[in-house]
């Protein structure tokens, strides 16, 4: 009976995020919990499963007595009508139950298995959710999502194979091997046993060779297909190269690798089908030796012979599904251990035990005596400090790299600072849960991502539940109503990946309309109209201000002409505020703010724009992951 690989890898020794291989008691030990929750379902299941296997045991032996009843003498010529006909009834209701019990244990037990999927798959997705941003920006999608994919799969197969096929295996042949030590020579039993640990022991062993070629098809097929996803993600900079064929190389690289290890693993699965199909032959062989030997010495009956042979036809089979099940088993742990893995990831900002909701009144904002760093070797902030008042609006500028985007993300708790203190209305941001900070703040990014979703999804985000006439209200107030209702599909258009369909003005305006249906108390313009022209940008700023009045604002800018009337203008430079004031004062200051304003009034073009890598060690242009 040859069988064939299926292709779910294994991880390497060290996964990718750096934690070490996990042993598979202690991937188990994770998974029962989730099985356990259903105990009644299981031990049913189990009872039913313990009633099939009892049920096809006692096959050969309904048979056997079948044979032996063909033998009666002439003396007792009854019992030639009775005995057949009451065995062969027997023999059919034990069909009919092994698979009667079988059907009726997977009826109880689908709900367990598929409910302990669904749970996993969603706690893996809400911890993901709930990791930090450092997470986000490291991580490599293509091949996490693969993780979760095989990792869920692997749940259906471990539960299937190991509590379904491996059990009722061992089962059933301690009964077979009781039943061979009662009743028949001890040659029978020895023969089987032996045969059964060779079998095992060569199974694991050519099994825990064949690994190695196991892990490196897996870290070859994530690699592949990371390196498909984000050249498709990122479609337009292929093209704008001419890097098509570049790219297609560099996926058939990493498919010819993975191609060379999927035949080596291939090979010596060839290797493996053959051992152990020598191993039952010479087995099989054996025991149909001593048999026939026991019926020419008058020992055993024919009923003997053909009991004999029917157990290890019966063990045969489940003895060959032996060695894939393992496999599958091996695979299946691989897949879950990389799943498990990532619910072991260090959220690294958590909630305080019982931390309280924010409580808001004005809004006000306190950045006292912050530090910060991304990595511990370069810092960030300097004894930033400052305050918001309730109801005003703040402006940020300086170059890029001087930590302003780095602001904005500590006020959304998506790093926590090194040391000072980040309050909200008295409120250290670390004392209060972050889903009620997070409601509380609406930000307009710098760099709009939507979602691969319709326009009207993506207003209505910043409010799931909201009513068309809300949606149309905000889409009016940010200017985007008109464009969209001369789309063909209107609010249904779907605006492509991360928002391609849209240009740069039209997913800002999208932005601007989600932020106002979200109505935060505290608002955060990111160099709000970047991607817009000079017209727009006047219309746009306009509307800005209206939407800012009486909420406590802070805008990060590089166009100065937009903060002018800010109540406050903070000046940083390299991670510290040098200057602080209103916008006459600073000119009247004439120190660095003045001397951007001159520069920008006389060439109005040359704006300082974002960062082209990084602020701080991390992408300006990354803010909201909400």
């Amino acid at each position: 009976m040859r069988h064939h690989s299926y292709t779910s890898p294994e991880p390497a020794a060290v996964t990718g995020s750096g934690q070490p291989k996990r042993s598979d008691w202690a991937t188990l030990k994770t998974l029962l919990p989730y099985l356990w929750t259903y105990k009644w379902r299981v031990s049913l299941a189990l009872l039913f499963m313990l009633g099939a296997k009892l049920a096809n045991v006692g096959v050969p032996l309904v048979l056997k007595k079948l044979v032996d009843s063909m033998t009666i003498t002439v003396s007792h010529p009854q019992a030639m009508l009775v005995l057949p006909l009451g065995i062969l009834a027997a023999y059919g209701a034990l069909r009919l139950s092994t698979t009667l019990f079988t059907e009726l244990r997977e009826f109880v037990f689908a709900r367990v298995t598929q409910r302990a999927v669904r749970t996993i798959a969603l706690q893996v997705f809400r911890h993901l959710h709930s990791l930090s941003l450092r997470f986000h920006l490291n991580r490599q999608t293509g091949g996490m999502t693969r993780d979760i994919e095989r990792g869920t799969r692997g749940i259906s197969s471990l539960v299937s194979y190991a509590l379904f096929s491996i059990l009722p295996t061992l089962i059933e042949i301690s009964l077979v091997l009781g039943y061979l030590v009662l009743h028949y020579d001890i040659w029978f039993a020895g023969i089987t046993a032996v045969a059964l640990v060779s079998y095992i022991f060569f199974t694991v062993t050519v099994t825990e060779w064949r690994t190695h070629f196991r892990r490196t098809m897996n870290t070859l097929d994530s690699s592949a297909n990371t390196k498909a996803i984000d050249s498709l993600i990122n479609y337009e900079t292929v093209k704008y190269f001419g890097n098509e064929e570049y790219e297609a190389r560099r996926y058939d690289d990493g498919l010819m690798r993975y191609e060379t290890a999927a035949v080596k693993s291939q090979t010596s699965l060839s290797l493996l089908n053959t051992g152990q199909s020598l191993i039952i032959a010479i087995a099989v062989t054996l025991i149909l030796w001593r048999a026939t030997q026991g019926v020419i010495d008058g020992k055993m009956t024919l009923g003997d012979l053909v009991l004999v042979n029917s157990f290890m036809i019966q063990l045969y089979i489940p003895l060959n599904f032996l060695g894939v099940i393992y496999r599958e088993i091996k695979q299946s742990l691989a897949d879950m251990e990389r799943l498990f893995h990532l619910l072991d990831e260090n959220r690294e900002i958590a909630d305080a035990v019982q931390a309280p909701p924010l409580l808001t009144g004005g809004a006000q904002v306190r950045f006292a005596h912050v530090d910060f760093s991304y990595e511990s070797k370069r810092q960030i902030l300097f004894d930033v400090d400052f305050t918001i008042a309730a109801g005003t609006t703040t402006a940020v500028v300086g170059h890029s790299g001087s930590g302003k985007s780095t602001l904005s993300r500590l006020l959304f708790r998506f790093y926590d600072i090194n040391n000072g203190r980040i309050t909200i209305d008295g409120q250290d941001l670390r004392d209060i849960t972050q889903a009620s900070l997070r409601q509380a703040i609406g930000i307009v990014p710098q760099d709009t991502v939507l979602f691969n979703d319709s326009i009207e999804y993506n207003i209505a985000y910043g409010k799931p539940g909201a009513s068309k006439a809300e949606i149309v209200a905000v889409a009016k107030a940010a200017h985007i109503h008109d464009f969209i209702e001369s789309l063909p599909d209107g609010y249904d258009s779907m605006v492509g990946e991360r928002g391609l369909k849209l240009s740069g003005g039209e997913k800002q305006r999208v932005a601007i309309a989600r932020t106002l249906l979200k109505n935060p108390a505290l608002l955060i313009f990111d160099e709000a109209t970047s991607a817009l022209d000079s017209k727009s940008e006047q219309a746009i700023q306009a509307q800005l201000k209206e939407i800012a009045k009486d909420r406590t604002t802070l805008v990060i800018a590089h166009r100065l002409s937009t903060i002018a009337d800010a109540a406050q203008i903070l000046v940083l430079d390299h991670g510290r505020i040098i200057e602080r004031g209103t916008h006459l004062q600073l000119l009247a200051a004439d120190g660095a703010y003045a001397q951007m304003w001159q520069r920008q009034q006389a060439h109005p073009e040359e704006v300082e724009g974002p960062s082209p890598g990084i602020d701080g060690g991390y992408p300006e242009n990354v803010v909201q992951v909400m």
